[in-house]
């Protein structure tokens, strides 16, 4: 796979081929799989995203054992049939497809991992409310993943993307940043606008910590999700606009890397700082579980 977005950005370049193209190519040779294995794996992604996003939205929603999180998606889908949403109604959409996945990681439904659980509705949020938005057809989509998927490789190769080492920066910050790079794509940017959405939307949740109440990937997990795929698209637009960053992509990787490390312990993960330590986090947990632990 290629080591950093500058390298991929200027093959694509060169080669006049969109990212998504390169990135199959190099999956084939380090898989040893065929092009039509590769893209049906990837195609096995898409319908589990699919479908989870169908089962958070459904009639009577999903709810975690916990009984901290289930249900927005369902007032979200309410809210928007009003046609009143202050942020509009396509912004609205992702919101609610990211939520709805992430409600049903937390009630302990099948999701598909967007680079984890804990941000598996950020990139499947914005993804098909652009399917709509865009009229993107099946090849489109796939080819969308792909692009995400390859440069969260770099992202994870370079940094990382669990909230124990990083934060949630490394979480949600590394699947909106992903899938702003793939919305440009499938917008019709060049590999470079690509890269530039992908700064912009990386920079904008650095710093973001991973802080957990009571340790579950519920709160605030299921709600940064809806941020991430908010920050995906209007960086995508930005960039598709010719907007900048000042900052390469493969500096704000190398920041975001060195800005996980320096994070203390109680903001990675750990269920101790942030809106975890307040009186109410501490209440919860103590009601889940005791106050023993």
């Amino acid at each position: 796979m290629y080591q950093s977005v500058k390298d991929l950005v200027q093959t694509a370049e060169t080669q006049r081929k969109p990212l998504s193209e390169l990135v199959i190519a190099a999956e084939c040779h380090e898989s040893g799989l065929n092009r039509e294995e590769v893209w049906q794996r990837m195609r096995a992604n898409l319908l589990t995203m699919r479908a989870a996003i169908k089962q958070g939205e459904n009639e009577l929603g999903v709810r975690s054992k916990t009984g901290l999180t289930g249900g927005e998606a369902i007032k979200l889908k309410k809210y928007r049939a009003k046609g009143k949403t202050l942020s509009g109604d396509v912004m609205m959409a992702a919101v609610e497809n990211a939520i709805a996945t992430n409600e049903v990681n937390a009630a302990m439904g099948v999701i598909c991992a967007t680079p984890t659980a804990g941000s598996s509705g950020t990139l499947p949020g914005a993804l098909f409310m652009l399917e709509q938005r865009l009229g993107l057809n099946e090849d489109q989509i796939i080819r969308f993943l792909f692009t995400a998927g390859g440069l969260g490789l770099i992202i994870a190769n370079h940094a990382g993307i669990a909230g124990a080492t990083g934060g949630c920066q490394e979480e949600v910050g590394s699947a909106s940043a992903m899938t702003a790079a793939a919305a440009v794509e499938a917008a019709g940017g060049t590999p470079e606008q690509s890269s530039q959405a992908l700064a912009i939307a990386l920079s904008n949740l650095l710093g973001l910590v991973c802080d957990p109440i009571a340790g579950l990937v519920e709160i605030p997990c299921v709600k940064r999700n809806a941020i991430g795929a908010g920050n995906a698209l209007i960086a995508a637009d930005m960039a598709l606009a010719g907007c900048t960053s000042m900052i390469p992509a493969d500096e704000c990787i190398s920041a975001l890397d060195k800005v996980g490390r320096s994070m203390p312990v109680e903001l990675r993960e750990t269920g101790l700082g942030g809106l975890a330590g307040t009186p109410t986090g501490q209440a919860i947990k103590t009601k889940i579980f005791g106050k023993e632990i």
